[in-house]
């Protein structure tokens, strides 16, 4: 298996990192609607979880078109990780409630996604 591979199985992940944060706050009998309520920390936590998992499609399927496209390569392997850093760096920074840090990853995140799916299609 790819380092890229890996990096889609960690971003596959990554939202329930963000999810323990808030879970103890949740009804299990109705979570969507207790979620709903949170606040603070709680909230952003629910806002990286969400957020993790809209960003994880585009990813997962530029790694996976890249492979088919190109094999295993290292330049995707690289802008797998980086993806995954920038992840990392969004959800730590939603969690602390640090604008426009947050963002900036989110945006470089996604780009690492455009980069792969480009690098594939045009190398």
């Amino acid at each position: 298996m790819t380092i890229a591979f890996w990096c889609v199985f960690i971003a596959a992940l990554l939202p329930y990192a963000a999810f323990g944060v808030m879970a103890s706050s949740l009804d299990a009998r109705l979570p969507r609607v207790s979620a709903a309520r949170l606040e603070g920390m709680k909230a952003r936590a629910n806002g990286a979880h969400l957020n993790a998992f809209e960003a994880f499609g585009f990813f997962a399927a530029a790694v996976i078109i890249a492979y088919l496209v190109e094999g295993a390569n290292s330049t995707i392997n690289w802008l797998a990780i980086l993806f995954i850093v920038f992840r990392i760096g969004h959800m730590a920074f939603y969690l602390a409630d640090r604008q426009p840090l947050r963002s900036a990853c989110f945006g470089l995140g996604m780009l690492m996604s455009v980069a792969i799916f480009l690098h594939a299609a045009f190398h």
